[in-house]
């Protein structure tokens, strides 16, 4: 009965002892998650629309054809420099073959910037888009509702390119190994039919 009582008694130690380390190390791991939530994640975001929602006609083709405003936030305190791609991946690949359409390029803007204002040219380097042109080009989907990806990147580097010259593919290419934190906003958009 005595040899019953300890083996009882050291088991139940052993479970006690493996519940405590099992809690110290889960609420390590929460203190960790906590820690990295509390630095900061970067968030590109507007105003006129709701992540994964339609963008205005104001902001495309059949309206104004104006950059629509978007704020940044969370940006790490040590970037460099901040690049901003839209595009469109649901190109018919009859247009283009990658199926991918720029609607514009921005690089080398100033890491504190908080955002773009409506209609505005921000701060930095604006390369060409899809149409060849140095500017924002608004959703114009040719065949049905497609998705416009709002991409911001802060990089630690400022980007020595040429504006007249580089492609989507170049500017991403470029950005290898400096990328920081990114963000995305995605809007989506059809044409009246």
């Amino acid at each position: 009965m005595g040899r019953i009582l300890i083996l009882l008694v050291g088991t139940v130690l052993v479970l006690v002892l493996l519940f405590i380390a099992f809690r110290k190390f889960s609420g390590g791991e929460e203190e960790k998650a906590e820690d990295n939530n509390s630095q900061s994640t970067m968030v590109i975001q507007s105003d006129v629309f709701e992540p994964e929602g339609l963008i205005p006609a104001k902001f495309t083709c059949d309206g104004d054809n104006v950059s629509p405003p978007l704020v940044f936030s969370g940006v790490p305190e040590n970037a460099e420099s901040l690049v901003l791609i839209i595009d469109d991946p649901d190109v018919p690949k009859t247009i283009r073959p990658d199926g991918m359409w720029t609607h514009w390029l921005v690089w080398n803007m100033p890491a504190e910037i908080a955002g773009v204002a409506e209609g505005a040219l921000p701060e930095g380097v604006i390369g060409r888009n899809s149409s060849g042109a140095k500017q924002y080009g608004g959703p114009c989907p040719p065949d049905r509702e497609h998705r416009y990806f709002f991409k911001l990147f802060a990089l630690d580097t400022i980007l020595d390119l040429d504006a007249n010259s580089v492609s989507q593919a170049d500017l991403e290419n470029a950005m290898t190994g400096h990328i920081l934190a990114e963000a995305q906003l995605m809007g989506r958009y059809d044409r009246p039919r």
